[in-house]
């Protein structure tokens, strides 16, 4: 009798321990998540500058994920530059590291900035206004100038390839886990852009092609999209304009395909700001129009000149 009660007790532990689910391992086989470098410039795609960039940040930080925004920027073009960084900077998470070059200034007086916003992402560019427009949304936490030999390539540093040897190299260090603060001293006041914004009156809206669209050859102005619908046009409307003090009349319409092929349209673009284009053709080609050019757009019923 007591040991049928043994063995019936030992059979219930049994049961029980089968119910119960065993606890979870830790999953050792993922590794960490690999940090983002977000990667611009001016340099172009016909030389070996971009390579050799992420060859020094894969020797210093191999672990690092390069994503490229564009190395097509227009040369020279800070503003544009502004402008594809604050694009893409605000769908990427805390802690990306963006490298950016557009740098007219090499080796000049400017200074070689990390900055770091109040969204917790760095930025290494130089001090010339390429930040602003990221900073005017998110805020800036601190900025520090690169000095610090270590966070520099480890030879010689030329007045003309600060993307190699300082920027590059910084951005890998700062992406490999080095204390941020090492860098350099902190920056108080950075170069600001002045931004190019369009003017409302009672006679409409004077703005700016600012952009191309490439490789659509559409044009981008500086017009938002609220300003240009307070002067009363809707869907579908014939909108009178200037076009580089050139008159032309286009259709209002939401897409490209509301129009016909070859035909020109305008519409408010992905940014919320006025363009123009043509229909599976290129704009500027076409009517032969490159930025910077002006823009002048009538209140609904108003004289088409804006200087009567």
């Amino acid at each position: 009798m007591i040991r049928r009660a043994g063995l019936l007790i030992l059979l219930s532990l049994f049961v029980v321990s089968c119910g119960r689910q065993p606890a979870p391992k830790p999953d050792i086989s993922q590794p960490p998540p690999r940090p983002y470098i977000v990667f611009m410039t001016d340099f172009g795609a016909a030389n070996d500058s971009v390579a050799i960039c992420k060859a020094i940040i894969a020797s210093i930080a191999p672990g690092a994920q390069i994503t490229d925004i564009t190395h097509q920027v227009t040369p020279f073009s800070i503003e544009e530059g502004a402008r594809f960084l604050a694009a893409v900077s605000a769908y990427y998470p805390p802690g990306t590291v963006f490298l950016a070059v557009v740098d007219p200034g090499v080796g000049t007086s400017r200074k070689a900035l990390i900055v770091k916003t109040k969204k917790g992402q760095y930025f290494v560019l130089p001090d010339n206004g390429l930040i602003t427009p990221v900073l005017e949304r998110d805020g800036l936490e601190v900025a520090r100038e690169i000095n610090n030999e270590h966070w520099m390539i480890q030879a010689p540093i030329s007045s003309t390839f600060h993307g190699r040897d300082v920027f590059s190299p910084a951005a890998a260090h700062l992406a490999a886990g080095w204390e941020f603060n090492l860098v350099g001293p902190i920056v108080p006041q950075l170069v600001r852009l002045t931004p190019k914004v369009s003017v409302t009156d009672e006679k409409g809206i004077t703005g700016e092609v600012i952009a191309l669209d490439d490789p659509y050859g559409s044009l981008i102005t500086d017009i938002p999209a609220e300003d240009f619908r307070a002067l009363g046009y809707g869907l579908t409307d014939k909108v009178p304009l200037q076009l580089d003090k050139k008159p032309m009349t286009v259709p209002y319409v939401k897409t490209f395909m509301d129009v016909a092929v070859g035909e020109p349209l305008l519409y408010i673009d992905s940014r919320s700001r006025v363009a123009l284009a043509v229909n599976e053709r290129n704009f500027s080609l076409l009517y032969r129009v490159a930025p910077p050019a002006p823009i002048f757009i009538p209140r609904k019923r108003a004289p088409l000149n804006p200087h009567p």
